[in-house]
């Protein structure tokens, strides 16, 4: 399965975000913690090159805990700020305004210095379709501001939201990137629907994922969904579809409802907590 997936909007939206660089002081960039490195737009590091920084591992309560801790670590040592987050559930942000100030600490010195009192951060929110950052401005700032939606490309445009008197944020579309040198990076994008499930194949992806949690955590789709175990990734779809009633007319199985099911179930956490790549690897 080739994935690619870049519509025009992306270009615009790519555009905006430089042409508002100069106005920030620091980028926060949400990634997927189940798929921290996968979920990373190469782009936005020569964006926001000589800006304060901070990676935020959303959906942390949907990745298992000894990595979420693993990869804060890597990113730490890559000289960014990061914090472990689930916006969803308001889980982890309190301590959020107190990293955006220390992210930005030397900026409001040198406007103490200067006799700039009061002037807010500005902080962009960026990260590719689909990894919450409407959701988490929402839960920052308390009440709704910004567009959510369960699928890539609910945020069109730019929108500034005022948290208070201190900080700024931009919210901003989610952007993708001309072309996957890896196609494995596209792989595990559509895993977590950060592209159109339109474009994809959902059978040929949910035997991909049934196969990576096998490798990874095995048994854990035995008993969610109450079946033998089999190495041959459409047979276990099969069975999935056979577990949860999926059929046809004719009483032929719906394999093709079945995958929807699987990818949905592991997009909301219904699978347990797993993380689909490792430091290690990388």
């Amino acid at each position: 399965m080739h994935f690619q997936w870049y519509p025009g909007h992306m270009t615009k939206a790519k555009r905006m975000m430089q042409e508002n660089m100069k106005l920030i002081d620091l980028v926060i960039e949400l990634v997927d913690a189940r798929i921290p490195l996968s979920s990373r737009n190469p782009d936005i590091d020569e964006l926001g090159r000589n800006k304060a920084r901070l990676i935020l591992l959303n959906k942390a309560d949907l990745a298992e805990e000894k990595w979420n801790d693993a990869w804060a670590e890597y990113f730490k040592s890559k000289g960014f700020l990061v914090m472990k987050v689930d916006s969803r559930k308001n889980n982890g942000m309190k301590p959020i305004h107190g990293i955006i100030k220390e992210a930005c600490k030397e900026k409001i010195e040198r406007d103490r210095k200067r006799g700039i009192l009061n002037r807010p951060v500005r902080a962009m929110v960026v990260g590719i379709p689909n990894v919450g950052k409407s959701t988490f401005i929402n839960s920052l700032a308390g009440k709704a501001c910004a567009k959510t939606g369960n699928k890539p490309g609910v945020t069109k445009g730019k929108q500034w939201i005022r948290l208070n008197k201190q900080v700024e944020l931009l919210d901003t579309p989610g952007i993708l990137w001309p072309k996957f040198e890896d196609q494995k990076v596209g792989l595990m994008m559509a895993f977590i629907g950060s592209m159109k499930d339109e474009i994809l194949n959902t059978e040929e992806l949910a035997a991909e994922l049934i196969g990576l949690i096998g490798q990874h955590y095995p048994g854990v789709l035995e008993e969610k969904y109450h079946l033998e175990t089999d190495p041959d990734a459409y047979v276990m779809l099969g069975r999935i579809a056979e577990s949860r009633h999926c059929r046809l007319r004719g009483n032929e199985l719906d394999t093709e409802k079945a995958a929807v099911l699987l990818l949905d179930d592991f997009r909301n956490g219904r699978l347990g907590r797993l993380t689909l790549e490792y430091p290690q690897e990388v």
